[in-house]
């Protein structure tokens, strides 16, 4: 049995992607009361249930920082949602807990760590370092041998240069160049890339 946790937009892709690889979803779990349903799926509240339960479950919060706090409070498996039009090398590592929009491409010997989004149309080059909750947005741009820290988000339509380190919990801006690397925490936008202020530590 699949159980998603969280019942949002993002709820909705990764439903999309399960039903695409004939992945049944038994249902979604969210703590917001007011919502019953999410695309034909019914949606509970037991949290409780799935961690004490043999279910598979995917977190489908877009957020960082709450996806990590969901799954730290999980104790169950959890699977990895990968739609069939995303183009992966066979020379690549994954964890568990990733969700891959359509249109992604990841190319050789790259290592993916665990609850990491590659959204819609993103490219991961040869050689990157995607570290744990990570969100790459879509039509971002990783060349070759970019490192990305736990927590990150790299804005839609960014581009990193190849060789770039980019710390932890660090925010690139939409459309943002970044050229050299990025400090743990440190908040990105423009072209080139300038930090303008800094993300409190989590």
């Amino acid at each position: 049995m699949i159980y998603l946790y969280g019942a949002s937009g993002h709820a909705k892709v990764i439903i999309d992607i399960l039903e695409k690889n004939g992945m049944p979803v038994s249902g979604l779990i969210d703590n917001n009361p007011d919502i019953k349903t999410l695309m034909g799926y019914t949606v509970e509240s037991g949290i409780e249930e799935i961690s004490q339960a043999d279910y598979s479950v995917l977190i489908s919060i877009g957020n960082n920082t709450v996806r990590k706090r969901v799954s730290e409070s999980l104790s169950t498996r959890f699977i990895n949602a990968i739609h069939p039009n995303a183009v992966l090398s066979d020379h690549i590592s994954l964890g568990t807990g990733i969700a891959i929009m359509a249109g992604a491409v990841v190319n050789s010997d790259v290592t993916i760590g665990s609850h990491v989004i590659l959204n819609t149309n993103c490219t991961v080059d040869h050689d990157c370092s995607i570290g744990d909750f990570v969100h790459i947005s879509p039509n971002a741009a990783l060349a070759g041998n970019v490192e990305v820290g736990e927590g990150s988000h790299v804005g839609i339509s960014a581009c990193v240069i190849q060789g770039v380190k980019i710390g932890r919990w660090a925010t690139i801006g939409a459309g943002a160049v970044i050229i050299k690397d990025i400090p743990d925490y440190a908040v990105v936008v423009g072209n080139p890339g300038k930090i303008i202020k800094y993300n409190q530590p989590k």
